[in-house]
């Protein structure tokens, strides 16, 4: 089983946020795709099922979104995690894809290592960066960024969907990868 993660914080004040660019790709998925809902309250999160694949968004905030992938991990005993996070080290319009490594001060992934390891597949949506990173995360797109960022998720959801079915994150970073469009 593959757990998918799409990064990001609940409630309408963080909606469409540039922290929640994780959610976004997991709702544009879920527009596209037929899905089952998985409810359990230990999850802690928004869960769904498409094909083999289990999507998470963790109701936990960011900072703790690692309870939440721990207690599906090993719930499902996935093998593959790959976790949907913004950048602030990448331009807006950037796509990068990784395995493993460091958060880079990223707390989602500082959580989910503490609980999971850092042994997972990252797809990296750039959002830019500003003096004020707390103040920038959590601050939404103006109109032009919304046009690079639809462009940018739906490119991420065509290369998630080749690396779920190749697990080859050399050929998807390779083909598409962006800097800046």
């Amino acid at each position: 089983m593959i757990l998918v993660v799409g990064l990001g914080n609940i409630g309408d004040t963080y909606k469409d946020t540039r922290h929640n660019v994780g959610f976004m790709l997991v709702d544009l998925i879920l527009k596209n795709y037929n899905f089952l809902q998985i409810t359990n309250a230990k999850f802690k999160g928004e869960l769904y099922k498409i094909n083999s694949s289990l999507f998470l968004k963790p109701n936990t905030y960011m900072n703790h979104s690692g309870l939440s992938v721990k207690a599906v991990k090993d719930f499902y005993k996935c093998q593959r995690i790959i976790v949907i996070h913004d950048d602030i080290d990448l331009k807006l319009g950037a796509l990068k894809f990784k395995k493993a490594g460091s958060s880079g001060g990223h707390n989602g992934l500082k959580s989910i290592d503490e609980y999971c390891s850092n042994d997972y597949e990252r797809v990296r949506i750039g959002i830019g960066r500003s003096n004020n990173i707390k103040e920038f995360v959590l601050s939404k797109f103006n109109e032009d960024e919304k046009i690079i960022l639809d462009k940018v998720l739906d490119r991420a959801k065509d290369a998630l969907f080749e690396l779920i079915n190749s697990n080859d994150i050399t050929h998807i970073a390779s083909k598409y990868s962006l800097k800046v469009l």
